[in-house]
């Protein structure tokens, strides 16, 4: 699902939890990957309110810890 469009369709009304990849991003790709993920679903699933950063799904065996350490450290200094 595109984060922009629903975001931009339901606005505030939601509370839209998750949205960071876990087959992809968190998986395979690097920390700074991570991280521009993180500050992407802020600004935009948190534009306004409304948004509880977390994996989209359980966070799946395999994940480097530094990606899953780096979406929680990036989601503390990106605050909206």
């Amino acid at each position: 699902m595109k984060s922009e469009k629903l975001k931009r369709d339901f606005g505030d009304k939601p509370c839209f939890h998750g949205a960071v990849d876990v087959q992809q991003t968190l998986l395979y790709g690097t920390s700074k990957d991570v991280r521009a993920e993180v500050r992407q679903r802020i600004g935009t699933l948190g534009k306004g309110g409304g948004y509880i950063l977390c994996s989209t799904h359980n966070i799946r065996a395999g994940t480097p810890l530094e990606n899953i350490l780096a979406m929680y450290d990036e989601a503390r200094k990106t605050r909206n």
